[in-house]
């Protein structure tokens, strides 16, 4: 019997036949799959890696899989990539789960091997794994991609025949568009080297790889990587090469195939471009010469008449930057010669080529522009002009040239007509700006003039008249500058004859001034009270005036102009209060006038409770901003005293602050935050003025400041912070510590009974958000110090800045040290008071704990020696006192502290040998601190002679 012929149970199944059927279901579920099925990609990818493992083992079996075998896995990996292709090109949407679909194509032919009976194996599955790279650039997994690619590389990296020659090539290429991409830039341009003999067997190749080259040239040129071996100049030279080399070779002028076109394509383009961006690469690197040979060879290879714009415009830019004027010019001539040019073109050409050659030559351009440009004249001149005006600077000779081109008739003549009005307005501003700048640079004579040749530009209708008479005006000040006062007072009479008002009046008040006519100048001031648009801040302004040249009678009659208004009691737009803020801004100017601004200041608020805000201040917005201005003027005031350290007046202009931020009529208490300051700032000052002036604070001054400290307590929910404080003292979200600290240090001037109240106080700011460890660590500073301290405030703070820096993300361990020496010195008065407690080791077990595990440096250096020192000193008093028990536990806890301090350990050695030497002449006292009482642990033994430590 044969064995076909025996019953199917006792046939042998196909090796891996399971394998195979579970492959060829997945592929056909691919096949078969709906685009509104999102979930199944997902699905078909895990399913896929599952088998490609199970088919990695199989293959790596000491009974791999046979030849039929492996060939069926080719046509299912064939089947998977077709159907892939055939969802790419129906649209589907490309996801990760569709690019691991599509890898796992060419992973079943890697997995397969390659079967002799299939042709070009290895160009097939290394073009599968190049494409299947690309697809996973497209999604930006640069990594993936990479790995694609290497993995196909080997396996054509013979180049045996003309496909894995072509595949390889583009390998190469794709690796080093994503070399580039992740910044391994020599990597790259190593690739493409490496490419050249692939490239050089096909025209097509070629093409390819200086396109490669002369993209990442453009990149390198756009980005300018720090890497020397990606220079752009290089790398668009290579492109230029090879368009060259294929363009001269003879086998790229026939076709490959009989009837097909020349193998050779259309390399134009790409030298072109090369050509172009080379020009653009040395015109960046000021190679002025190197652009205009690129420049050259582009206009060889594009014949007559066909020269794009650009390439004048870079030629141009390339004659200026090496100094060519003369060539500079007939490129700009050639440009503006060219119809194909539009006119924004030749009008930036032109701005280029006056802005390095001047005003000198702008003339000969704007007639040129004029010729050019038929609809835009006027607007083309004034972008040249402009670009002169910038280019000239604050030179006067520019400025005088630019001055008479301006003024000159045919250029003039470009801006009439009603359709460049705009243009006009134009020409008139920048010919104003420039005025005015050479005005505030005290260049008066020039500004004068371009002020004057800006008036060519003003009609003068009605509706210019405002600005003809502000042209006046400045020429007025020019002219009183330069102390020609004569003539300023014709500008100003013409001014007054376009235009009459205040303006005028008082500029001719500020002549008269100069030339000393006071009689003359009161009377023009008095004048100005008829005016129609009258102001007082002109009468401020007069005194101002006054006393800036030294006219005491003009001020005093200013004065009294001002005044007699307010004694009239007159509807005015200037409040009282300006007066008063004039003067304060005036007294300001003076040193030691500290005592004057305050009277005025007490003015201002007494004036504000007799009559109400809206008295004194005005209304609204306008009244609220004056009123903030002297808030913020005493406040200033205060805090430059605070910074000087003049102290006696500090306490009383932060009340006067307060009382201008705190808000009446109803309003918002929107500077509720600034009255607490001022409030608890003046206390601070009442503290100072006593420490500077060495007495002590009277009743009334401290029932004063518990009044001040109990109105800003009011308004301190106000400020409570909701994130991190800061450690500026005077920062919002360190009120309440401020607060804090002063309430308690005015009541510590009261008797003992006022603890319990200190206590309670410190509490409550331990609980808010604004405290940190650093205030408690201050605060137990202060508790612990002076006539009366309050030794259960200390401890409590104390403790609750180490917890609190403890319980931070970033403990702070010179806080914590700080508090912790803080604690032993209490903690030492209470041992001394009888207390059984042994507080002071306490608190050195705390510290054991604390330093426990931190790394070098992050415990202070100094007072980590301070700890182990006191400790080591302890067992040597106590050693002295024969208390042999006590001197063991301290001489335990110096040597358990120093081996966590770097700066100790050199101690250690010598610590021990005592302990031991210690240990044997004290006998077997039992030890108080061992490890049932929590002590730091040691098994040394001691000495008779105990080491020093300082």
């Amino acid at each position: 019997m044969k064995i076909s012929e025996l019953s199917p149970e006792y046939r042998q199944p196909p090796l891996h036949a399971g394998l195979l059927t579970d492959l060829n279901r997945v592929v056909a579920d691919v096949e078969t799959l709906d685009a509104s099925d999102s979930s199944s990609p997902e699905k078909i990818a895990a399913d896929l890696r599952r088998l490609l493992t199970k088919l990695a083992s199989a293959a790596s079996s000491s009974s791999g899989p046979d030849a039929a075998f492996r060939l069926k896995v080719w046509n299912l990996g064939f089947r998977l990539w077709n159907a892939c292709v055939d969802r790419a090109n129906h649209g589907f949407p490309t996801r990760v789960a569709e690019a691991e679909i599509r890898q796992a194509a060419p992973e079943l032919l890697l997995l397969a091997g390659l079967p002799e009976d299939i042709p070009n194996a290895r160009a097939k599955a290394a073009s599968f794994f190049h494409r299947t790279g690309l697809v996973w650039l497209d999604l930006g997994r640069a990594d993936l991609a990479s790995a694609c690619f290497e993995k196909a590389t080997p396996l054509v990296s013979a180049a045996d025949s003309e496909g894995e020659r072509a595949v390889l090539l583009d390998l190469n290429l794709a690796r080093a568009r994503v070399a580039f991409s992740t910044g391994e830039q020599a990597l790259a341009v190593a690739l493409l080297s490496r490419s050249k003999p692939l490239a050089a067997a096909s025209s097509e190749g070629v093409k390819a790889l200086a396109e490669e080259y002369l993209r990442i040239g453009k990149a390198a040129l756009s980005t300018k990587p720090p890497d020397p071996a990606l220079d752009a100049a290089n790398l668009l030279t290579e492109a230029l090469d090879l368009c060259e080399k294929a363009a001269a070779s003879p086998s790229c002028a026939t076709p490959t195939t009989p009837g097909s076109t020349p193998a050779t394509p259309n390399l134009q383009v790409i030298k072109d471009q090369c050509l172009r961006f080379l020009a653009v690469e040395r015109l960046e690197a000021k190679d002025y010469e190197g652009t205009l040979r690129c420049i050259s060879v582009w206009r060889a290879s594009l014949g007559l008449g066909e020269e794009h714009p650009s390439i004048g415009f870079m030629a141009l830019r390339a004659c200026l930057g090496s100094g060519n004027m003369a060539e500079a010019e007939r490129e700009l001539k050639t440009l503006m010669a060219n119809a194909e040019a539009p006119d924004c073109v030749c009008v930036s050409a032109a701005e280029l080529y006056v802005a390095s050659t001047g005003p000198d030559a702008a003339f000969k351009v704007l007639i040129a522009l004029a010729a050019r440009c038929h609809t835009g004249a006027a607007a083309a001149a004034v972008r040249v002009l402009k670009k002169v005006v910038e280019s000239a600077g604050a030179e006067t000779g520019h400025a005088r040239a630019i001055a008479e081109l301006a003024s000159d008739e045919r250029v003039v003549k470009l801006f009439d007509g009603p359709t460049n009005t705009h243009e006009r307005s134009t020409m008139h501003a920048l010919l104003w700006t420039c005025g005015t700048e050479h005005f505030h640079a005290k260049n008066y004579e020039i500004g004068a003039d371009l002020i004057e040749r800006s008036m060519l530009y003003v009609s003068r209708d009605d509706e210019s008249r405002s600005r003809r008479a502000s042209c006046f005006r400045v020429l007025c000040l020019c002219h009183m500058a330069l102390r020609h006062l004569d003539r300023a007072q014709e500008f100003i009479i013409e001014a007054e004859k376009v235009e009459p008002n205040i303006r005028c009046a008082f500029l001719k008040f500020k002549i008269l001034l100069q030339k000393e006519e006071e009689d003359e100048a009161i009377k023009v001031m008095k004048t100005m009270l008829g005016y129609v648009d009258f102001n007082p801040e002109f009468l401020t302004l007069s005194v101002h005036e006054a006393m800036a040249c030294k006219s005491l009678r003009v001020a005093i009659a200013a004065l009294t102009f001002l005044l007699g208004l307010y004694s009239a009691r007159k509807p005015m737009p200037m409040t009282e209060a300006a007066v008063l803020r004039s003067l304060i801004t005036l007294l300001l100017r003076e040193p030691g006038s500290e005592a004057e601004i305050l009277k005025y200041s007490r003015r201002a608020k007494l004036r504000m409770a007799e009559l109400g805000a809206e008295a004194i201040f005005g209304k609204g917005t306008v009244g609220l901003r004056e009123r903030n201005w002297f808030a913020v003027s005493t406040w200033n005031m205060a805090l430059k005293m605070v910074k000087e350290e003049m102290y006696d007046y500090c306490t009383e202009f932060f009340e006067l602050a307060a009382e201008f931020f705190s808000p009446v009529n109803g309003e918002d208490d929107a500077n509720g935050i600034l009255v607490c300051k001022s409030l608890i700032m003046g206390v601070s000052a009442m503290f100072h003025v006593e420490e500077v002036n060495k007495s002590p604070l009277s009743d009334s001054d401290l029932k004063r400041g518990v009044e001040m400290l109990s109105k800003a307590g009011k308004l301190l929910p106000l400020t409570l912070p909701s994130a991190p404080v800061t450690s500026d003292p005077l920062e919002d979200n360190n009120l309440l510590f401020l607060h804090t600290s002063n309430f308690y240090r005015l009541l510590s001037r009261m008797d003992t009974s006022a603890h319990p109240q200190q206590l309670q106080l410190v509490k409550n700011f331990a609980a808010s958000k604004a405290c940190t460890p650093g205030h408690l660590l201050k605060l137990g500073e202060i508790a612990s110090e002076g006539t009366q301290p309050n030794l259960q405030v200390a401890e409590f703070l104390l403790k609750a800045s180490i917890t609190t820096a403890l319980a931070s993300h970033s403990p702070s361990y010179g806080i914590i040290s700080a508090a912790l020496r803080r604690l032993v010195c209490l903690a030492g008065i209470q041992d001394l008071s009888g207390s059984t407690s042994d507080a002071v080791y306490d608190v050195f077990q705390q510290a054991y704990q604390i330093v426990v595990g931190l790394r070098d440096g992050e415990y202070p250096f100094e007072e980590g020696k301070w700890l182990a020192t006191t400790a080591w000193n302890k067992a040597n008093l106590a050693s002295r006192l024969r208390q042999g028990s006590v001197a063991r536990k301290w001489m335990k806890m110096a040597i358990d502290l120093s081996r966590h301090f770097e700066n100790m350990k050199q101690y250690v050695s010598e610590m021990e040998e005592y302990f031991e030497r210690f240990q044997k002449s004290s006998g077997k006292e039992p030890d108080e601190c061992s490890q049932q009482d929590g002590a730091p642990s040691t098994s040394l033994s001691g000495s008779v002679s105990q080491p020093g430590l300082v």
